[in-house]
């Protein structure tokens, strides 16, 4: 691919399709738009198969990685969801920092640093008994599960949540618990469920008991250890052992935060080389409400994780948080480090977060470089929070680069 030196000494890929410029707030920004990244262009691994509402695909934190980062450099997000980010820049050799204040996310994002082997998994769910019927459970999860596979999963949750307890639990345990938190409903036989809506969104029990009146179903049997190896194969399939050792070092030195991202003290002054992150976006996605069964799993407190989490239902609110975080992330970067912050038009469309965006960055003192708006087809995962087209919700990638410093050489 051809390649030409942008404003920042960066190199930018010859897919400008068009380019503008915005002057917003006393800053002149340059706006292009164009296919940045694609499936097509790099695949991705298959360690981040790992399904979570509202995750940005690797292609896109690999493009800023590749562009701003080297070997060895800390990249971080605040805002980390399945880990798609520091994933990727695990993989990579850079360090990394993860945060997000859904524990979910921490539990999602760390065992896939610590890859196992397949047959480590087998070993150790065969360890595990495959428990009693009718055991008390807390939630009637009979409309989702077969009485055989519900017992297995509370059986396997009881014994996660005592080796937590007593501190036993190893990164063998937790990659267990992370593939079966990501199999718990589905719609198809590769999940523990019946069938039901896609794993990143588990619905409620009375609108799943209404489901399998109209198709009328009723759960069958499903094998949940073989189904968690099957998994592990698949997430397991393309990663190197180079990669391997790679995502070990990043696991190892790195952090994985559930904190406020306004607030994250753990975090040094100026350590920080490149944030890719893509914040919640205003009105549109309720994080714990979708991931009750996977709270309840993992034995997290969903009303405590609810109070924890910031719900922005109005422009102003949402521009004063982000503002706070702007201001967290201005002193956690270094100086000639980078913020890719990704956004998209909300209000059908009426509404460009990027140009909201800008000012707030600027204010906490970074320079706005520019701004990436990536076209891409139509997806099938835009359905979910209905869009129709790439005019309007999140199926438009705006990512807004600042840069800590005046603009120049890297």
């Amino acid at each position: 691919m051809t390649l030409h030196t942008s404003l920042s000494g960066a190199r930018l890929p010859e897919t400008v399709t068009t380019r503008e410029h915005l002057d917003i707030w006393g800053t002149r920004v340059e706006r292009i738009h164009g296919e940045f990244w694609t499936s097509g262009q790099r695949q991705a691994s298959s360690i981040h198969e790992v399904s979570y509402r509202g995750c940005f695909k690797p292609q896109l934190p690999a493009f800023f990685i590749e562009m701003y980062t080297r070997e060895g450099d800390c990249v971080y997000d605040p805002f980390s969801g399945r880990g798609t980010t520091v994933i990727e820049a695990g993989l990579r050799g850079r360090r990394v920092i993860a945060n997000d204040i859904n524990p979910l996310s921490r539990l999602l994002t760390r065992p896939r640093f610590f890859l196992p082997t397949v047959p480590e998994v087998a070993a150790r769910l065969g360890e595990i008994p495959p428990g009693d019927r009718g055991a008390g459970t807390g939630p009637d999860l009979s409309m989702f599960y077969h009485a055989r596979t519900e017992a297995e999963i509370v059986s396997l949750r009881t014994y996660l949540l005592s080796r937590e307890e007593d501190g036993s639990l190893d990164t063998l345990d937790e990659w267990i618990r992370m593939v079966a938190t990501n199999r718990l409903t589905g719609h198809s036989p590769g999940f523990f469920s019946v069938y039901t809506l896609p794993p990143n969104q588990a619905v409620l029990p009375e609108r799943q008991a209404k489901i399998n009146r109209e198709r009328g179903q009723v759960p069958e049997y499903r094998d949940t250890k073989e189904l968690i190896v099957k998994k592990t194969r698949s997430l397991l399939r393309t990663v190197t052992p180079e990669e391997r050792a790679r995502l070990r070092v990043a696991g190892e030195t790195g952090l994985f935060l559930s904190s406020d991202a306004r607030e994250t003290p753990p975090i040094p002054d100026g350590s920080v080389q490149l944030t890719v992150t893509s914040p919640p976006f205003l009105d549109v996605v309720q994080y714990s409400k979708d991931n009750w069964l996977r709270c309840w799993f993992c034995g997290i407190d969903t009303e405590a994780t609810e109070k924890r989490i910031t719900v922005t239902r109005s422009l102003p609110e949402w521009k004063r948080v982000m503002q706070q975080t702007f201001q967290e992330l201005f002193r956690i970067t270094r100086e000639g480090g980078y913020v890719a912050f990704e956004v998209g038009e909300v209000r059908r469309g009426t509404l460009c977060l990027d140009e909201v965006v800008i000012p707030l960055g600027v204010r906490a003192g970074f320079t706005c470089e520019r701004v990436f708006v990536n076209t891409q087809p139509f997806t099938k995962t835009s359905h979910i929070w209905g869009v129709d087209n790439n005019s309007s919700g999140t199926n438009t990638n705006r990512i807004v680069v600042f840069r800590k410093g005046e603009a120049g050489e890297k």
